[in-house]
């Protein structure tokens, strides 16, 4: 079993920046894709960023592209989103999620393991 537990969420003004960690427990993250999703109210659950086990193949969002950064300490079984020049379209509950497979894909199904999320909220 895994769990996820997600921090680093809160209030920021437009522009400014949040770094997102999702912490996971088990011996086997580093085998392991992961994802950020992200859920706005009236709005269907998205993918953010992926990342690969090793950290080397990645995949953004368009509407993050260039301002967004998905990485990953396997020895601390930890994986960061962090978020620039943050806009008040990027609000939202932010998940991180478990693929147990080396490589991520982009539907939300083929994630095994899912965090409690972590809410972002950006004024404007």
């Amino acid at each position: 079993q895994v769990q996820l537990v997600e921090s680093g969420g809160g209030l920021v003004q437009a522009g400014g920046s949040l770094r997102l960690s999702c912490a996971a427990s088990g011996r086997t993250f580093s085998s392991y894709a992961m994802g950020w999703f992200r859920q706005a109210p009236g709005k269907e659950r998205e993918l953010v960023a992926a990342i690969s086990w090793n950290g080397y193949i990645t995949h953004y969002a368009d509407s993050v592209k260039g301002r967004f950064t998905i990485s990953r300490d396997n020895a601390k079984n930890t994986v960061y989103l962090q978020m620039n020049s943050l806009k008040p379209e990027d609000a939202a509950i932010y998940y991180c999620a478990l693929r147990k497979g080396p490589i991520f894909a982009v539907d939300s199904q083929r994630f095994e393991y899912w965090g409690q999320g972590t809410q972002v909220t950006v004024s404007s």
